[in-house]
């Protein structure tokens, strides 16, 4: 959980750990470190959630199934989107990262070793198929934006690889 969730009333987390990233439905909105604030004001839920990268379009997607997976709880949400502080990846929790890695998708290195991977100097990225790192740069962008396209050499698998963004 990301310092800025820590005070999350339990319900409604558990709530918001039903709502998956429409991109990646294998991860909660939760496990993705979008979700800033949430809490109960005058009867309705307030939902503050941050945006992965300026101009995602998922977050309208985001915001709309915050609002039914808690009216089917009986709740009215209101949504908020905050931009700053913007969203990094350290705001992705370790069972996210596992979560990424297990649905195929190589988890976000540091922000140096990023550098290096998307400029083609090192091989730090890690297969998430078969865990080598004898992994080379197909491409600067993947599946989305966020994403940098990769192949394994050794299973010779293509994956995606989630950029780290600070």
């Amino acid at each position: 959980m990301t310092e800025t969730t820590e005070h999350i009333d339990q319900k409604l987390f558990e709530i918001l750990e039903t709502v998956s990233d429409p991109e990646i439905p294998v991860l909660s909105i939760m496990e993705m470190g979008v979700v800033r604030s949430a809490k109960i004001i005058n009867g309705i839920v307030e939902v503050q959630i941050t945006p992965t990268y300026s101009g995602c379009p998922a977050m309208d997607v985001i915001g709309d199934d915050i609002k039914l997976a808690f009216k089917q709880k009986g709740y009215e949400a209101k949504i908020e989107l905050i931009l700053s502080p913007a969203w990094t990846t350290d705001w992705i929790t370790p069972k996210g990262r596992a979560a990424l890695e297990k649905y195929g998708i190589a988890s976000p290195l540091s922000e140096s070793a990023d550098k290096e991977a998307l400029l083609g100097n090192k091989k730090v990225v890690k297969c998430p198929q078969c865990s080598s790192f004898n992994t080379k740069l197909v491409s600067q962008f993947g599946s989305t934006a966020c994403k940098a396209f990769f192949q394994c050499e050794d299973c010779l698998e293509p994956f995606d690889y989630f950029k780290c963004l600070k």
